[in-house]
């Protein structure tokens, strides 16, 4: 039993607004003996790169990353793409949705996240005011749409719409972007031929008019011009 709880030792980052990780990580995990952690990130919208430089600290403490949560999708997005076991946890007045058997699914009122959990199938379409952060694959057939942006926890083999009411800076983020058709605001442009690189999410972009594909990024670099390694 007591070494059980010494594996699942929990350290939470400070909220983003307070104080930053890199000071505060430090000395969090000098409090703990050892043994694999679980990181809560709360609202830290983090990359591949920032999770990299974490599981570069908690190890030179003689610890092992275990585990990740956090209430930002993308954050989720990118611990899920480095191969860590990641839990979403549910903000707040968020909305979250149940697999339904009706073609069409719609939230019951607006949220600026819409929640949903379950693989959409050929023939079924989610529709969503806001942002939508889906958990689980869109298969062949099957198609997603928001006002804002598009996040799948998953594959993306159908077809995805953000931005349908004119919004230029909404983007589309999957684990594994393999699209029919990517739609962002008015422009529409088919999937790569090719495969994505194991192991990196990605998102899509429109960048001077075009369609873009490259490695999701992390909240600083969204202001920066994107560097993409595909272009649609």
């Amino acid at each position: 039993m007591e070494e059980s709880s010494i594996e699942k030792q929990v350290v939470s980052l400070p909220p983003k607004k307070r104080s930053g990780w890199r000071e505060s990580l430090p000395s969090k995990l000098n409090h703990l003996k050892g043994g694999n952690v679980t990181l809560d990130c709360g609202d830290w919208n983090l990359g591949c790169r920032e999770l990299k430089q974490m599981k570069s600290i908690i190890e030179k403490s003689g610890m092992k990353l275990e585990q990740i949560y956090s209430v930002i999708p993308e954050t989720i997005v990118s611990a899920t793409a480095l191969g860590y076991q990641a839990q979403l946890i549910f903000p707040k007045g968020a909305i979250q949705s149940q697999p339904q058997n009706s073609n069409v699914i719609r939230p019951e009122k607006e949220s600026k996240v819409f929640f949903h959990e379950g693989t959409l199938r050929s023939g079924e379409h989610l529709e969503v005011e806001g942002d939508v952060l889906l958990l689980g694959d869109v298969n062949p057939g099957a198609s997603i749409s928001s006002t804002g942006d598009v996040l799948i926890f998953g594959r993306l083999l159908g077809t995805a719409h953000a931005g349908n009411s004119g919004n230029i800076n909404a983007k589309i983020v999957a684990l594994e972007l393999k699209p029919l058709q990517l739609r962002i605001a008015e422009k529409i442009a088919r999937g790569p031929e090719e495969r994505p690189k194991v192991g990196f999410a990605e998102e899509a972009k429109l960048i001077k008019g075009h369609i873009l594909i490259g490695p999701a990024k992390a909240a600083y670099l969204r202001k920066k011009p994107l560097l993409p390694n595909q272009s649609l």
